[in-house]
């Protein structure tokens, strides 16, 4: 039987285990409980344990769990793919957004939007073709173009590494991404402070912690038997 305040207290744990590690406050990340695969009631467990960050995939598990958490204390994020033709249903209840992918899908973001969005720009450092996010030398461009869309915050950059990466591969993709997110918070860019990364799911978050990631996305150690 899950015991959910066992494994809430080892992710806990482990998070702040690689945080010292890396010679970082733990204070600094942010841990993302991705609550896919559970129902809305075990997600508001997760909640009265003291998780603040509830990330979902998809618009409709999504709007399922808010609406049922309404009026807990809960950072809400997307942080799967996002259909410009949903972004009417569901963007208005987000507080990050963690898979900006294409300007027309941010163009939609600007339309729909009724508060400022926080988003991570997607980057698709390991070049997998499965992967969606921008190119790293596609970025400039990309910025150029997001300029003008005040809804939206680029806090940050979000990455995925390939799921057989093995912890050479992870690091370098990691250190990568930060290496970019440094070089384009120092280019003070308006509505752009790139001050975070989204980066480091259950199987790799220590090591992406070890590369300055500040919002580790972790599902499956929630939810262990």
């Amino acid at each position: 039987m899950m015991d959910l305040r066992k494994n809430k207290d080892f992710v806990y744990e482990q998070v702040a285990q690689a945080a010292s590690q890396a010679g970082r406050q733990v204070s600094d990340i942010s841990i993302v409980a991705v609550t896919k695969y559970v129902d809305s009631h075990i997600a508001e467990q997760l909640v009265d344990l003291g998780v603040k960050h509830i990330g979902e995939n998809r618009v409709d598990k999504f709007l399922d769990k808010y609406q049922a958490l309404k009026g807990k204390d809960v950072t809400w994020h997307l942080i799967g793919s996002l259909q410009r033709r949903k972004v009417k249903d569901i963007i208005n209840y987000v507080d990050y957004f963690h898979a900006l992918d294409s300007v027309k899908l941010a163009a939609e973001i600007q339309k729909r939007a009724d508060h400022t969005i926080k988003c991570f720009l997607q980057v698709n450092v390991s070049g997998e073709e499965s992967k969606h996010g921008f190119a790293p030398e596609q970025v400039n461009e990309a910025l150029e173009e997001l300029a003008s869309f005040d809804k939206l915050e680029i806090v940050g950059l979000m990455t995925m590494a390939p799921i057989d990466a093995d912890e050479q591969e992870l690091d370098e993709i990691f250190r990568q991404t930060n290496a970019l997110r440094q070089e384009l918070k120092e280019r003070k860019i308006k509505n752009m402070p790139f001050d975070d990364l989204s980066m480091g799911m259950s199987r790799d978050f220590p090591i992406a912690i070890s590369n300055g990631s500040t919002f580790v996305r972790i599902g499956t150690s929630f939810f262990k038997e």
